[in-house]
């Protein structure tokens, strides 16, 4: 088995994953976390939380996983978020055309349709399954199609990315952060993709789980007042200049804004923190990098956009975060569907003077040649410029419908006015997190097989297979086992009574009283649990309990009083376990 099967075969018999609808077969791009993955699922999200909401200061919203189609038509995703689909015309089977040819040809997910099967046709390349002929690639919309509603409803669908509700409520962010930029908000929750061929386990779901932050700038200055806090953090950059010659280049944030491999110090900070994020959990920093979009696979309204990836051994390099500079795309766009302005209005430190070209169209005439469209023609006219209102006859489009105003009912003038401040439409920096992605790394770089002594749990010392996950103690979802010696009641009661203190302590606690001393400590390596306590009878004698280290097997005598408070400092607080006791 390699690495990715172990992990995978320890995830479903230890409860942290398990294939969905097993009873009835399961289908591919879904997975349930049992109750080991959704507490390690949580405290990711938790400790993502503590980065960018409490530390960071952008508050949480929760927003609909069902969105009208208006909402994904102004974001694109209608018209444009789509694979290249092709099927075996044997067996039917469907799969990515671009993953057909990505050993072939480099950037296969650039190439069109047509690109694509003429490579297919060219190499030959059949059905993975069959090896039956392959039929011709057409665009294939990812998107989860719903009415909202009894009958045909409203059309609908399940959002394919958090971002979007956070887009839409832009005006009342604004607001409730008194329009001061920067400000952003967070969001976690569930999206929806229905992957043409989810074959990578939890690498590629039709549902998942995102942690997204959508932080809405000012265009025109994008220093971050915070930089020195990253700008001497060593990262692994994986820049478009590096990609051409291979080399994966170790650099400063700071050294990399000043030679303009990153945009912008804003972005180069969110770099930053995910690099921080990510290493907090457990990521392994050598097998983690930031990789540039190059030119020919950066969206055309991006900055700059750079992808957290992370190696693993059966997938190689993962994206797991895209972090990105979206100009002002995404707030422009759903102001034009909504014909609703989406900006804040920025005060100048002082008024200035300024010269504008000003339009007044007449509404006392234009409201009962046009009636419910005069504020949409006002709208058009104010858009002009002085040439194309000296007309007699003005055309506009409203609705996209032509429509003619008579030249006499607009006046138009250049006015020297005083300017207290100005309307900006917001830049916006996203980072976005793939839990699951994250998860099933963060679980890998943990996994470790090594040969130990078997003494702890028989007499003789012969080597023995141990399996550990060696799980961040904030991360993982046992941090403390408690281990009566005996399922007797004289040890059973006293070994409640320090679970119950460590509960009261906010900290995640099991109890095990199943099969020997030993068989118990290994249970507890296998899920990552970083410290076992044993009652023995020297418990009832001395006051005082056995603490087991789960990665050196350490083992040290520690008396119960204030036991909750040290296991605490040990997990949260940086505390060695060499000074939690007396060595045995």
């Amino acid at each position: 088995m390699d690495k990715y099967e172990q992990v995978i075969e320890l995830a479903k018999r230890r409860g942290f994953l398990w294939n969905s609808f097993e009873l009835y077969g399961g289908t591919a791009g879904f997975y349930d976390y049992g109750p080991l993955g959704s507490t390690l699922k949580r405290r990711i999200e938790q400790i993502w939380r503590e980065t960018y909401v409490v530390q960071e200061g952008f508050m949480e919203i929760e927003a609909p996983t069902i969105g009208i189609e208006e909402v994904f038509v102004a974001s694109g995703h209608v018209g444009g978020f789509s694979d290249p689909l092709c099927e075996c015309k044997n067996c039917g089977e469907a799969f990515r055309a671009d993953h057909l040819i990505d050993k072939i040809v480099d950037c296969a997910d650039a190439l069109s349709v047509k690109e694509l099967d003429k490579v297919i046709i060219e190499n030959n390349v059949r059905c993975p399954e069959c090896e039956g002929e392959l039929g011709e690639a057409y665009e294939f919309n990812l998107m989860f199609k719903t009415n909202i509603g009894p009958g045909t409803g409203r059309k609908g669908y399940m959002r394919p990315e958090t971002a979007q509700g956070m887009f839409v409520d832009f005006l009342r962010l604004a607001r409730f952060y008194r329009e001061k930029l920067p400000f952003g908000a967070t969001q976690i929750g569930k999206s929806y993709r229905n992957e043409i061929s989810p074959r990578q386990g939890v690498i590629r779901l039709r549902e998942f789980t995102q942690a997204e932050a959508e932080i809405f700038i000012d265009p025109n200055d994008k220093k971050h007042a915070n930089f020195s806090r990253f700008a001497d953090t060593v990262v692994n950059l994986y820049s478009e200049e590096a990609q051409h010659k291979g080399v994966i280049e170790k650099m400063t944030l700071g050294e990399a804004v000043k030679k303009g491999t990153i945009a912008h110090e804003f972005l180069a900070y969110q770099i930053g923190l995910t690099n921080h994020f990510l290493q907090r959990i457990g990521i392994t920093a050598d097998k983690l990098r930031f990789r540039q979009h190059q030119k020919d696979e950066m969206a055309h309204y991006a900055i700059d956009c750079w992808d957290a990836e992370i190696q693993t051994e059966r997938f190689d390099w993962v994206e797991v975060v895209g972090i990105a500079d979206r100009t002002d795309y995404d707030l422009k766009a759903h102001a034009a569907v909504s014909k609703t302005e989406l900006s804040i209005y920025r005060e100048y430190s002082e008024p200035k003077m300024v010269t504008q070209f000003v339009v007044k169209p007449n509404m006392g005439k234009l409201g009962p040649l046009f009636k419910g469209k005069a504020k949409a023609v006002a709208d058009a006219l104010k858009a002009l410029n002085q040439a194309e209102l000296e007309q007699e006859n003005i055309t506009v489009t409203v609705d996209g419908e032509e429509v003619n105003v008579p030249g006499d009912i607009v006046e138009f003038a250049e006015e020297t006015v005083k300017i207290s401040g100005e309307n900006i439409i917001p830049h916006v920096i996203e980072p976005s997190y793939g839990i699951d992605r994250i998860f099933y790394s963060t679980m890998e770089h943990a996994f470790e097989e090594e040969m130990v002594s078997g003494k702890e749990e028989a007499e003789d010392e012969e080597a023995e297979a141990r399996i550990v996950l060696r799980f961040k103690k904030e991360v993982a979802p046992v941090q403390v086992a408690i281990l009566p010696l005996l399922t007797r009641e004289e040890l059973i009661n006293p070994a409640r009574k320090i679970e119950a203190q460590l509960k009261q302590k906010g900290l995640l606690v099991s109890y095990d009283d199943s099969g020997t001393i030993g068989r118990r400590y290994r249970r507890n390596d296998e899920i990552g649990t970083p410290y076992s306590i044993t009652i023995d009878y020297d418990t009832l004698e001395d006051n005082t309990v056995t603490i087991r280290d789960r990665d050196s097997m350490k083992q040290v005598r520690a008396p119960i009083d204030g036991i909750a408070d040290l296991v605490y400092e040990m997990i949260y607080m940086g505390r060695d376990f060499e000074s939690a006791g007396k060595a045995l």
